[in-house]
């Protein structure tokens, strides 16, 4: 199994201040297209199929690979993609607080295995060792925030 978690301050000195309500948007918006938030190229297709009161469903080609996921939001608070489809299995979240000092923070986990290999085995490995890199998911959290930033100074936010 692969477990991974990251978390960053939302606001750093000399950056555009957000809000949990901007913060919020960000995710949600990221959560309905994926293609605003990744580098180019590595979301071709991101199109919410259903929808409820109390989630929706996400398709969505993603390093080349299909994926359908069922989201759910918990406004102000956590985003959770359960994934139904694609190389993976398990549950990715973002969750948005507080820490003790009363700072807005940003926290990416996940608990997931790949399909169809071995549990523990070389994939799951290197995909563990790619999600604690630098590149992994700190390194997403902290372009979803730009992005957010970019899209409210765009006034697209």
């Amino acid at each position: 199994m692969i477990y991974s978690t990251a978390t960053v301050p939302v606001n750093h000195p000399g950056e555009i201040e957000l809000t949990r309500e901007q913060v919020w948007k960000g995710l949600e918006r990221k959560a309905r297209d994926a293609r605003l938030f990744l580098p180019a190229g590595l979301c071709t297709r991101c199109d919410v199929m259903e929808e409820s009161a109390t989630h929706f469903v996400r398709e969505a080609t993603i390093g080349g690979a299909d994926l359908r996921e069922i989201i759910t939001l918990e406004p102000q608070r956590k985003v959770t993609f359960f994934q139904a489809i694609g190389p993976r299995e398990g549950v990715i979240i973002n969750e948005l607080f507080e820490d003790e000092a009363g700072q807005l923070q940003l926290k990416f986990y996940c608990y997931l295995g790949l399909r169809d290999k071995q549990a523990g085995g070389p994939e799951e490995q290197a995909e563990q060792a790619q999600f604690d890199s630098d590149k992994g998911y700190k390194a997403a959290l902290q372009s979803t925030l730009k992005r957010t930033r970019e899209l409210l100074a765009d006034g697209a936010l």
